[in-house]
């Protein structure tokens, strides 16, 4: 079962992703915020999906430090800042898709499908 670490400073759209993601097979680790998923890094992903914009460590930070650990990680990132979402193509790990909120639920499972299928 493909394995998901996801961080999303947002309760509800947290729990929403972590259980869409969940029925459509993945195995999912739902982190509050970079600093929490930060602890995880050390294990292996097929993907890290996270919001930009976070208390603590941006999400930013923690791609770059998940692709200095497990080079060829799938991220994708999400925000609701078209501004953040352009710069974060410039600073973002190589290969990683940035989705802009609001996006609906099955548009991001179907984006990760196609990510880990890739």
């Amino acid at each position: 079962m493909p394995r998901i670490l996801l961080a999303e400073d947002d309760d509800s759209l947290r729990g929403f992703l972590a259980r869409a993601l969940e029925r459509a097979g993945y195995e999912v680790t739902a982190c509050a915020d970079g600093d929490e998923a930060a602890t995880y890094l050390d294990e292996p992903w097929d993907l890290l999906l996270t919001d930009i914009v976070m208390p603590g460590l941006d999400g930013i930070e923690v791609a770059r430090q998940a692709a200095a650990k497990h080079p060829g990680l799938r991220i994708m990132f999400i925000t609701g800042f078209a501004a953040v979402a352009l710069a974060a193509g410039e600073r973002a790990p190589a290969g990683s898709k940035v989705l802009s909120k609001p996006i609906h639920l099955r548009e991001i499972v179907s984006e990760v499908e196609r990510m880990i299928a890739a």
